[in-house]
């Protein structure tokens, strides 16, 4: 057998078993893992619309705190932080070996899947660190935001850096409910497996949750551009802040309830996803 064989024949062992059982349940306990986070962020911010949240942070950071203040916290924490790595070893696989669905290998889709195990490894570290009592969770999101915003307009063509971004996160926010309206997301579904009660109710989690996830990128990346042409960092939000932000407009609490029911749904969407979701 020469080597080209055998350096094919190692590639297809390698992407047997990064499509393998192994890889199909850390992308399930990452999806559960995302689901938990977005589920108690979502209470949180539900909390802070009906006035009863004030010294509580609807953000990453406040979602591991009541974590950790629950029985046997520290052992789900440690939980959320290995799915998480799971999370982010699957989008390590759909790096090397691309995704699921005709298009699974094309540039822009490993582009995207080495931007979200970049991200997801971000996550997992920080929540591990938390759990291990060496970090905080990321730290608030508003103040990451302001500090980051803060350097990066200090750089020369600094306001351009950080428009363009937060240009970057409003189209992101955009993209992601438009997708979640269209129901894109069936695509990476086992729709099949699902009667059709489940079907409609994925469905309510599904459009509504990421309408509402794409909403609060679309505002966190708005508050950006504007940090970035007052030149003011403080202008620039985290995610506690831009979800507190909806309840200052002319709706009042009630958008920001509205959102935070959403983010709580798309929390039931993960869940669904990790149980149907091809992989």
């Amino acid at each position: 057998m020469n080597a080209s064989a055998l350096v094919r024949d190692g590639r297809i062992e390698a992407e047997r078993a990064a499509r393998g059982s192994v890889t199909r349940g850390a992308a399930r306990a990452g999806l559960a893992a995302r689901g938990v986070i977005y589920l108690l962020v979502g209470a949180l911010a539900l909390q802070i619309a009906f006035g009863d949240g004030e010294k509580r942070q609807a953000d990453r950071q406040g979602a591991l705190a009541e974590i950790a203040d629950r029985p046997f916290g520290s052992v789900l924490l440690w939980a959320l932080g290995v799915g998480l790595v799971g999370m982010a070893l699957w989008r390590l696989s759909e790096v090397v070996f691309g995704s699921v669905g005709p298009d699974g290998r094309k540039p822009r889709k490993r582009l995207l899947a080495l931007a979200r195990c970049v991200f997801y490894c971000f996550v997992a570290y920080s929540v591990l660190a938390f759990a291990a009592g060496t970090g905080d969770g990321g730290g608030s999101s508003d103040k990451q935001s302001r500090d980051v915003t803060a350097r990066v307009l200090e750089l020369p063509a600094g306001r351009w850096i950080v428009g363009a971004v937060g240009a970057g996160i409003v189209a992101g926010g955009i993209w992601i409910g438009g997708r979640a309206l269209l129901r894109t997301y069936r695509e990476n579904l086992r729709l099949g497996q699902m009667s059709p009660r489940t079907r409609r109710l994925v469905d309510v989690t599904g459009v509504a949750g990421g309408a509402a996830r794409g909403l609060v990128f679309a505002a966190a990346g708005a508050f950006a551009v504007r940090a970035a042409l007052d030149y003011e960092p403080d202008k620039a939000k985290g995610l506690d802040d831009t979800l507190r932000s909806f309840a200052e407009t002319s709706a009042g609490p009630g958008l920001l309830a509205c959102v935070a029911a959403g983010l709580v749904l798309f929390g039931m969407f993960s869940f669904a996803m990790a149980r149907w979701r091809k992989v």
